[in-house]
């Protein structure tokens, strides 16, 4: 199933159970560290720029306060609030339960994702993004230069993105954001 806006996950096991279940564009909030992190916090405002997101934590305490915090940094009309089932259980990878016994993204059935995410399934051809890649940040300039941080960072300012961004950071961040043809047209303008 295509999914046509972006989701909003916890943890790398939660993005791991949907990219097995959806074609979609799935950030991890890296869980408390989106608290500290202003590039992610960012990436997150530039993605409802261009749509909507879909917002899926864990139903536990954690879950609850990292909702709160990304929903008080995007417009509230961009943001799509999925909530799993409160299930008690443990993930079969951990050796213990959650604090609060409960499941999150990962442990949740497939079937139960599914049927969140349905509503919002698309067949209309999804927005090619992606397809940047080092070689191309080494052709414009963007890496292996002398003068690359300061160009790098001059398009960072450009998007609106934080302009201390690694390589790899603005990297992965181009490609969630931007087709390669994108990509090119604005280093052209």
């Amino acid at each position: 199933m295509k999914i046509k806006y972006p989701i909003i996950v916890e943890g790398k096991y939660d993005k791991i159970k949907l990219d097995s279940l959806v074609e979609a564009t799935i950030i991890t909030t890296g869980g408390f560290e989106i608290f500290n992190s202003r590039e992610k916090e960012l990436l997150l405002k530039r993605l409802c720029e261009r749509d909507k997101i879909i917002l899926l934590t864990d139903s536990d305490g954690g879950g609850h306060l990292i909702r709160s915090h990304i929903k008080t940094i995007l417009p509230p009309d961009k943001v799509i609030n999925l909530y799993i089932p409160r299930v008690e259980g443990k993930e079969k990878r951990k050796r213990n339960a959650s604090k609060e016994g409960m499941l999150g993204v990962e442990g949740i059935g497939k079937d139960m994702l599914l049927k969140l995410l349905e509503p919002f399934s698309d067949t209309s051809p999804a927005k090619i993004c992606g397809g940047i890649t080092k070689s191309d940040l080494y052709r414009y300039g963007l890496s292996g230069r002398d003068d690359s941080a300061q160009r790098r960072k001059e398009l960072l300012e450009k998007l609106d993105l934080p302009a201390n961004m690694s390589p790899n950071a603005m990297l992965s961040a181009l490609n969630i954001l931007y087709s390669k043809e994108e990509f090119e047209k604005l280093l052209k303008e």
